[in-house]
């Protein structure tokens, strides 16, 4: 029975059972905190509008750990609030860290995209999906996927560039930190709920 019952909650409502509005609520500050000091980690990309940030991570462990319903609201939450003027994106030497103007810029498709991969990673994760590697490796490939084809359409129309110059720098040079995201996400998140359920049934 407890077993059952662990499988299918997420890790924040397995770890913290009895959640109220107010739980709720932290919750959803500290994952827009968190989002935003995973924004700052930014490092520029020669020839590329687009740095490498932290926040797929973000939204790889707020997704899989609150669930598609809190998690979505979190980062919809951040951006909303980046957009009236909190200074929560990744630095740019171009742009501010906030406003409307980091949507719409060349790069708006990118946070677009996380905000829908936040939804579909914190669904699947509900149902399982991040129990196992042979289930959270694909689950997160998925979500970077999202992520990248948002990215990459907006990047490609933004700027009118060809397919081949938007994946050049919209893509190829964010690959490896990628796969390294993905690696040790999956890898993590079953050793995570096997840890859990063994303290839950003792």
């Amino acid at each position: 029975m407890t077993s059952n019952r662990v499988q299918s909650q997420t890790l924040r409502s397995a770890v913290f059972p009895a959640s109220t509005a107010l739980t709720h609520s932290l919750f959803l500050v500290g994952g827009v905190l968190f989002l935003s000091a995973l924004a700052q980690i930014a490092i520029p990309v020669p020839g590329s509008p687009v740095p490498v940030t932290g926040q797929t991570l973000g939204v790889f462990l707020i997704a899989t750990t609150y669930g598609a319903r809190l998690a979505t609201a979190t980062f919809a939450t951040y951006l909303l609030a980046a957009i009236a003027g909190a200074p929560l994106f990744a630095p740019s030497a171009t742009l501010p860290n906030h406003g409307l103007a980091r949507i719409t810029s060349a790069t708006g498709g990118y946070l677009i995209g996380m905000l829908v991969a936040t939804f579909v990673i914190g669904y699947l994760a509900q149902r399982k999906a991040d129990q196992k590697f042979r289930t959270s490796f694909p689950m997160l490939i998925l979500g970077t996927a999202i992520i990248f084809a948002f990215g990459l359409t907006w990047l490609r129309f933004s700027l009118e560039m060809s397919w081949s110059q938007a994946i050049a720098v919209g893509l190829t040079p964010f690959i490896f930190g990628e796969a390294l995201k993905i690696a040790i996400t999956a890898t993590s998140l079953p050793l995570i709920w096997k840890r859990i359920s063994r303290k839950l049934n003792a």
